[in-house]
């Protein structure tokens, strides 16, 4: 009997991981990159699938190069960024549009890109509430008003990026009297609760903008594309875990938008583990955090 267990052992772990390399997802330098990565991971976990964890690898450009070059096989991406900043696409605003031309160009670089995860996490340039309704601003060209007086501060690749600043300012005609402050995109929401700067460009589903009494100003001119999350992830994944093309193809609206931004506050906002917040969240009785909105 003792025999028949130790030999189902050695086949559960052949089972597992046939040649003991473990499946490498990586995250960008962001709390809900983070969050998405360990969601991946997690249930690639669940699966049977061992993983090593790439947290907090670094921006766009470096965590696709991991990729492409097989030092990562997996990581949330979003839509829009694929399409501007990877594939150097002209930008778009329709999302099945996007999604075309993405999945299109991914496949050429022989690399697949999943189902949308089921949220939308567009840019929101963010000022402070009391300066919204001092200064009556509402949407993204009310900022002509403020431009000689506004200190703008972004994370880098905002400020690098095509579809960021400089092409932002030209689609709306406006100039501003000081450059960026650059800074790491995680410093940027409390640089500006405490006045340090005026103008950010965040995210629509960070958890911070109402902790911190924060405003996302409206893109009256649908300036910026749709930027819909999705894992991607290598074509050969399957040679380290048999079951992880399966579990990532599967993903597909697993996370709507108040979910998201209720898994970045209690991250950022109540500083819980990303592997705790991540772990309740799959752990959840189906339709409960979407009753908790």
């Amino acid at each position: 009997m003792r025999k028949l267990i130790v030999l189902a052992l050695i086949a559960t772990s052949c089972w597992r991981n046939p040649d003991r390399k473990p499946v490498v997802v990586a995250s960008k330098n962001f709390t809900e990159s983070v969050i998405l990565g360990e969601f991946l991971a997690q249930k690639l976990e669940k699966a049977g699938c061992t993983v090593e964890r790439k947290a907090n690898m670094g921006g766009t450009m470096l965590v696709d190069q991991a990729l492409a070059s097989g030092d990562v096989d997996a990581y949330v991406e979003y839509s829009g960024t694929a399409l501007t900043a990877i594939l150097k696409q002209p930008v778009t605003t329709h999302p099945s549009a996007v999604e075309g031309v993405v999945r299109g160009g991914y496949v050429k670089r022989d690399l697949v890109w999943g189902p949308p995860l089921g949220f939308n996490n567009t840019f929101a340039m963010i000022v402070r509430k009391q300066d919204a309704q001092t200064r009556g601003l509402h949407a993204i060209s009310d900022l002509r008003k403020v431009g000689n007086e506004f200190r703008p501060g972004f994370g880098y690749e905002f400020v690098e990026r095509p579809d960021g600043w400089n092409g932002l300012l030209k689609a709306y005609n406006m100039t501003f009297a000081q450059a960026p402050k650059t800074m790491d995109l995680g410093l940027t929401y409390k640089a500006l609760a405490a006045g340090e700067i005026d103008l950010i460009a965040g995210n629509s589903t960070d958890g911070l903008i109402d902790a911190l009494g924060l405003v996302a100003l409206d893109d009256d001119l649908g300036y910026f594309p749709p930027y819909e999350a999705a894992p991607v992830y290598r074509k050969d994944i399957d040679e380290k875990c048999r079951n992880a093309t399966r579990v990532l193809a599967a993903m597909g609206d697993a996370i709507d938008e108040a979910q998201m931004r209720r898994l970045n506050y209690e991250v950022d906002g109540n500083k819980r583990a990303v592997a705790d917040v991540v772990r309740d969240f799959i752990n959840a009785p189906r339709g409960a955090s979407k009753a908790a909105r």
